[in-house]
């Protein structure tokens, strides 16, 4: 049966609430436990159907993975295959981060193209050619990929042209274990790249200047297994920001890393919210009418991350004045847009540019989620709209928030899956 959400909105939200761990943290530390051939214990692991996918690769690959509420045990001892079906590369775009731990464990791999949302060209040349750069052999035939490191993983120097997230982690998991020393240049700066290299440094790594622009790994001969904390997930804290802002509330956020919430805290501020933060809490207090912030940008971390554009472009469709939203990012990111306008929205597209004219009232209607960043826009719109909204497409929204319309619930939202 496939799943809907019921919106009354209108409704003040108030209380606290933790912040989940971080989607785009665990998935690439799960597929790293690969890396130690023994037990590796994770905590604040969000329940996703994203990081299901994930383990059924790692059960797939001969591994166990238990669950007992957040934290998630994964022991790779008895590891057998180093390839990955078709069915399990299509459920998610970030399966492809298996690439590089495949080869540095197994000195091979064979998967097919990697699913997931479909955000226009997402191309994975970055990897390959770093890949090959490391002295590995890719053969691509039939949307399949067959890797070889016959001679085993070389170090090497890779200058990536631009900082992508995906091929950063890939080149940092292939190194690990190289002979020599691997040198990152223009690299992902993300948090999520440092809690990745926090736990492979954990586990025996040697690998410094995460989050930084240049990173450096230098090969050791074994790593081993650790117990970690994956980060809070500054995405869905930014979507409870919005929802807070949109309904004119104060709700206070557990679990928060401030700096990394650097580029989109000033958005709020710009729009009228007062914002605290003190020991790993950060309260929002919203007004009765938002103040249009101007302009949003998405770039590279530090800039605004472009998974926080759909959201907040959500709480500015009530915002007094004009916001100009830039997506440099990813193309088709602005799918959204029409089922905002069915809300009520005033929003015009041009190319990577969105013109939000804020409205009085959002109204009530039925939606649909086509991925997951703008099916968290429609919750967000759905709580200040007046009536009941219905949103499908749900599917997409438990890929990376951890029962969201329970959280909101804990919150005073009038929300509830049908």
């Amino acid at each position: 049966m496939v799943a809907k959400l019921l919106i009354s909105g209108g409704r003040k939200l108030c209380g606290e609430v933790k912040v989940q761990g971080a989607k785009n943290s665990t998935l690439p530390i799960l597929a790293a436990t690969l890396l130690c051939e023994d037990e590796s214990v994770l905590f604040n692991c969000p329940k996703l159907t994203d990081v299901d996918a994930t383990i059924r690769i790692l059960r797939y690959l001969g591994c166990k993975a238990t669950r007992t509420d957040s934290t998630l045990i994964v022991d790779t001892q008895s590891m057998k295959r180093s390839d990955i079906p078709h069915d399990l590369m299509r459920e998610m775009r970030s399966s492809i981060i298996f690439l590089g731990v495949l080869i540095s464990r197994c000195g091979r791999a064979k998967m097919s193209l990697p699913g997931g949302c479909e955000l226009g060209p997402r191309p994975i040349d970055l990897h390959l050619s770093a890949l090959r750069q490391m002295g590995i052999e890719i053969t691509e035939q039939h949307g399949e990929l067959e890797c070889v490191a016959n001679d085993g993983v070389k170090a090497s120097k890779i200058a990536l042209s631009f900082p992508s997230v995906g091929a950063t982690e890939n080149i940092m998991l292939t190194a690990v274990k190289a002979k020599g020393t691997t040198i990152i240049t223009n690299a992902a700066k993300e948090p999520e790249i440092e809690d990745l290299a926090d736990f492979l440094n954990k586990c025996g790594a040697r690998i410094s200047g995460a989050g930084e622009s240049t990173i450096i790994i230098e090969g050791v001969e074994k790593l081993y297994g650790c117990s970690h904390s994956i980060i809070p997930d500054r995405i869905v804290a930014a979507t409870l920001l919005s929802a807070a802002a949109c309904t004119s509330s104060k709700i206070t956020l557990d679990s928060v890393i401030q700096s990394h919430l650097s580029s989109i805290i000033p958005v709020f501020e710009q729009a009228g919210c007062e914002i605290t933060c003190r020991s790993g809490k950060l309260t929002i207090d919203s007004p009765r009418r938002l103040y249009s912030p101007k302009l949003v940008r998405t770039m590279p971390y530090p800039g605004f991350p472009t998974d926080a554009q759909a959201p907040v472009m959500a709480m500015t469709c009530k915002a007094q004045g004009l916001t100009v939203f830039v997506e440099n990012i990813f193309e088709s990111r602005y799918k959204h847009v029409d089922e905002l306008n069915r809300l009520g929205a005033n929003i015009k597209v041009e190319g990577k540019v969105a013109l939000v004219d804020g409205v009085r009232h959002l109204f009530g209607a039925r939606v649909r989620a086509l991925d997951l960043r703008g099916a968290a826009a429609l919750v967000v719109a759905s709580l200040c709209a007046q009536g009941n909204t219905h949103i499908c497409g749900v599917n997409f929204l438990e890929r990376g928030y951890d029962e969201l319309e329970v959280v909101l619930q804990s919150l005073g939202a009038d929300i509830k899956k049908i």
